[in-house]
């Protein structure tokens, strides 16, 4: 029974892939490359933390160049193919559309389907005990455990850099009132201290 459960809590948690996060200058792109069997499954999953919009273009190509995925200006998305080619297959993030924002960007990359959890679980002509029920609902769980700690995650990389930008936009806003404020009061001083200059009288005057 708790190697049952064992073998479900390392398989949510030893599930197959790659995991980045790549920084995305303005007017680049960033491809990356895996090559993969034929009849094999991928997903990849992406979202843009911060920079503009918070969008970029992707686009995935068959070792063809045949292209089997293409979306611009999004902030996230989730994309799953079964390969029916062998070689390398590549995708690609663009941040060409934009000529002044970074992007950070985050994607998960998995391969090939996931692992029974129970040996010969998918032959079994038996219903499950509930042990092995109990197992499956356990592994179950913490797959959806792992995905909403990845979304909360990414979500709170994004907060923050929204909340650091507006901080910034506050900052510059305070120093700039604070400028003007500092000018306004200085040219009300002049204004006012020329009202109560006396004026010379001019030169040339008659002396007895």
């Amino acid at each position: 029974v708790r190697a049952l459960c064992l073998a479900a809590l390392l398989g949510a948690l030893g599930a197959g892939g790659t995991e980045l996060t790549v920084e995305l200058p303005d007017s680049d792109r960033r491809c990356f490359h895996q090559e993969l069997e034929s009849g094999i499954k991928f997903t990849l999953d992406y979202q843009v933390i911060s920079g503009g919009h918070y969008d970029v273009d992707c686009y995935v190509e068959d070792p063809n160049g045949k292209t089997i995925y293409q979306e611009t200006k999004k902030q996230y998305d989730s994309f799953q193919h079964r390969t029916e080619v062998k070689g390398v297959y590549t995708f690609c993030f663009s941040n060409e559309f934009s000529t002044f924002s970074h992007k950070i960007v985050y994607f998960d990359f998995q391969v090939g389907d996931e692992p029974p959890i129970l040996p010969d679980m998918n032959n079994r002509v038996t219903a499950l005990t509930q042990m092995e029920s109990a197992c499956v609902t356990i592994h179950e769980m913490l797959n959806s455990v792992i995905d909403s700690q990845t979304h909360y995650r990414l979500r709170e990389a994004q907060d923050r850099s929204r909340a650091e930008e507006l901080n910034g936009r506050v900052s510059y806003w305070s120093v700039g009132e604070t400028l003007i404020l500092f000018v306004v009061s200085v040219g009300q001083v002049m204004l006012l201290k020329s009202f109560f200059t006396e004026k010379r009288s001019g030169s040339g005057g008659t002396s007895t």
